[in-house]
């Protein structure tokens, strides 16, 4: 009481004051919904792939982020663990998998490898006819001049890749090819030892590096294309990561 006397006092001690504002109720507090469900699916557990990969794992024919939809299981596999122990670099995907048990790897590999989705044109490039004829010599034939195998030795006739651990080559984006040849050559990318593809991308130059990334981004997937089932006669050099698999 006194002190509302108080402050009519002091309102009426100076004159043209204004009345002290009066507080705005308070809203409505909003209802929040707790214990929303997400289904506990594999799916739903591999989203945070999405964010880099591409809806369902099947990134642009853009930029540098693989695909990794429909790709072999056993390749795949090989790649998480690689990361995971050290043998390809790469801070995001090390510490996904940093704690992931091989058994948990396996059923990722065999979620993205089961899904059969339908591939982007490859977009325009303006690269000359003679270095696309280069690159398309380098993945048909080889040079056998540099003991270098085609590509279509390891990777199958129609470059889609063969069961169980070699990837497909088509649908990649050519700065993704050209980094992984780079990686092999630099020691920046590293497989289960014979590293087969450190020694044939040791024996690339520059231009053969950039002709063989053009040709490939340049190629059109065909629809339902899947990993061969065996390769198209025998591997040109011994291979780790086929000969004996990552664990």
């Amino acid at each position: 009481m006194r002190l509302a006397l108080l402050a009519a006092g002091l309102c009426a001690a100076w004159p043209g004051q204004a009345a002290l504002p009066v507080a705005a109720p308070l809203p409505a507090p909003v209802p929040v919904q707790i214990g929303v469900l997400v289904p506990d699916t594999l799916a739903q557990r591999l989203q945070p792939c999405m964010a880099c990969h591409g809806a369902e794992g099947r990134a642009s024919r853009e930029g540098y982020l693989p695909r990794i939809a429909g790709k072999p299981a056993g390749y795949l596999f090989n790649q998480l663990i690689n990361f995971r122990d050290g043998r390809r670099h790469n801070p995001t995907m090390a510490g996904f998998l940093a704690h992931q048990t091989d058994a948990y790897l396996q059923e990722m590999a065999g979620h993205f490898a089961a899904l059969d989705l339908p591939h982007a044109a490859p977009p325009r490039a303006a690269t000359p006819a003679a270095v696309l004829a280069r690159g398309q010599a380098l993945v048909r034939q080889g040079d056998p001049a540099r003991r270098l195998p085609a590509c279509t030795a390891c990777h199958g006739n129609t470059l889609a890749g063969v069961q169980p651990a070699v990837p497909g080559l088509l649908g990649l984006p050519r700065d993704y090819l050209i980094a992984q040849l780079g990686g092999w050559q630099t020691g920046g990318r590293h497989a289960l030892a014979p590293d087969c593809m450190a020694d044939i991308a040791r024996r690339l130059g520059p231009a053969d590096v950039s002709a063989v990334a053009a040709w490939l981004a340049d190629q059109p997937v065909p629809a339902g294309q899947r990993p061969e089932a065996t390769t198209p006669g025998p591997a040109p050099l011994p291979c780790g990561s086929v000969d004996r698999p990552a664990r």
